[in-house]
């Protein structure tokens, strides 16, 4: 499984915001410090609006901000906000396995393995951490 841009550039997005908690922050802003596109940003932007991690404010002072706290995200949160399903293949993407194959299936454990183990990591790692170890490194604003 790979996390694409999206992904990554959403998280990246989601600490940025974080770091500024409160406050607003423009994509340009993001865009220069991450060296990412405005539009690609904003692309992404729109998948976290519509998912209610962060809402827009409108006017000279406006930009986004994070609607909760940044401990009540998680990475996993924000990575199926961007990529849907993270899992590894997609008779598992629904809570029911409805492939025929499912019963007689000998690699379906495998994935069920796979699928709980990054579960398991995405899940119990949340923003604020991130931003914590991002508070740490030399030049914060960079990433």
């Amino acid at each position: 499984m790979r996390i694409s841009t999206k992904g990554r550039y959403a998280l990246r997005m989601m600490i940025e915001f974080g770091l500024n908690h409160g406050q607003c922050t423009k994509i340009s802003q993001v865009a220069a410090r991450q060296g990412i596109s405005d539009k690609y940003l904003e692309q992404i932007v729109t998948m976290l609006l519509r998912a209610g991690f962060v809402q827009s404010i409108r006017g000279a002072q406006g930009g986004y901000k994070l609607t909760r706290a940044p401990e009540e995200y998680t990475v996993g949160m924000i990575l199926r906000a961007a990529e849907g399903s993270l899992s590894p293949v997609a008779c598992l993407d629904d809570a029911v396995n409805t492939c025929e194959k499912a019963e007689r299936c000998v690699s379906l454990t495998v994935w069920q393995q796979i699928k709980e183990a990054i579960d398991t990591v995405v899940d119990n790692v949340t923003l604020m951490e991130l931003i914590e170890e991002q508070k740490k490194q030399p030049d914060a604003n960079l990433m």
